[in-house]
């Protein structure tokens, strides 16, 4: 019984660090999104919870890049594939875009001069750009799948894999749900309350098209450059055709209802923190000072 028992551990073992490379990575890039958000958005009270993400986001850096050498580092860097960064070139040229747009906005017509710098709308493109890695998370399931045909006990499946696949989604899919309660009271701040959910739905959609274009896509980086009709004709032929838009509106409403429930019980967590502190700063004050 002992050594089925320590066999069964190692067998756990060996089936949590073969997956803790690649979900490393992509809990580093799901994180990075709520970690610019602190910068951008909303600083947490919470020292807990910002020196906790920062740590695991170096963390997860560190991990993840492990599973790279000399080799894999120059080819991530020369093609930027969509299945380690769960985005697309043309995903990011939107992103470009859309940044480039609320500019503009922001400049002429709202007439915030000088509010935000250049700075910050840099950031806020790499946030745009990182932020569909967050629930891209959701679909690494497909490789429990293959987890599975690997012929591991059901033990290990379910008291090893299947664990440490929902603590990967759900830590990542968090990230997303953060981001966009700090992009919330961002626009709180600004008086722009009322579109929260008008840029969740937007941010949901860009977030679907991101997904489907990192998981399904398989373009390099510089075929835009060299093969620009067949990159433009393919994108185009997938986001009008029947299956992708099907694909595409399902992830939408995956991502919309997770996100909904989420929040609500973030939210409520934050509210009983926040009320735990109110009364402990409120009977702090109550107490009686010392008399000289």
């Amino acid at each position: 019984m002992k050594f089925e028992l320590m066999a069964l551990i190692g067998e756990a073992w060996r089936g949590i660090l073969a997956n803790s490379g690649w979900m490393a990575w992509n809990l580093f890039l799901a994180l990075v999104p709520v970690a610019i958000s602190f910068w951008l958005f909303h600083r947490p009270r919470s020292r807990l919870l910002r020196w906790g993400v920062l740590l695991l986001l170096g963390a997860t850096f560190f991990l993840g890049v492990r599973r790279y050498n000399v080799g894999h580092l120059i080819n991530l860097m020369r093609d930027v594939h969509s299945i380690y960064l769960g985005m697309d070139t043309i995903y990011l040229v939107g992103a470009i875009v859309l940044t480039l747009v609320l500019m503009g906005l922001d400049i002429f017509w709202l007439r915030l001069r000088g509010t935000r710098s250049l700075l910050w709308w840099v950031g806020f493109l790499v946030f745009i750009g990182f932020l569909p890695n967050a629930p891209y998370v959701l679909t690494d399931i497909i490789h429990l799948y293959e987890d599975i045909r690997q012929n591991y006990s059901v033990w290990v499946i379910t008291l090893a894999l299947i664990p440490q696949y929902l603590l990967f989604m759900v830590v990542g899919f968090q990230a997303y749900v953060l981001s966009l309660i700090y992009l919330g009271d961002y626009l709180k701040q600004y008086g722009l309350g009322k579109f929260i959910l008008w840029v969740e739905l937007i941010v949901h959609g860009l977030s679907a098209i991101g997904i489907y274009l990192g998981r399904f896509q398989r373009f390099n980086s510089w075929h835009i450059i060299t093969q620009p009709d067949t990159l433009v004709m393919s994108v185009f032929n997938d986001l009008t055709g029947k299956r992708p838009a099907l694909v595409m509106a399902v992830t939408f409403a995956v991502i919309a209802v997770l996100y909904w429930l989420m929040k609500q019980m973030t939210l409520a967590i934050f509210s009983r923190r926040s009320s735990a502190r109110a009364s402990l700063e409120s009977s702090q004050s109550d107490l009686p000072t010392a008399e000289s």
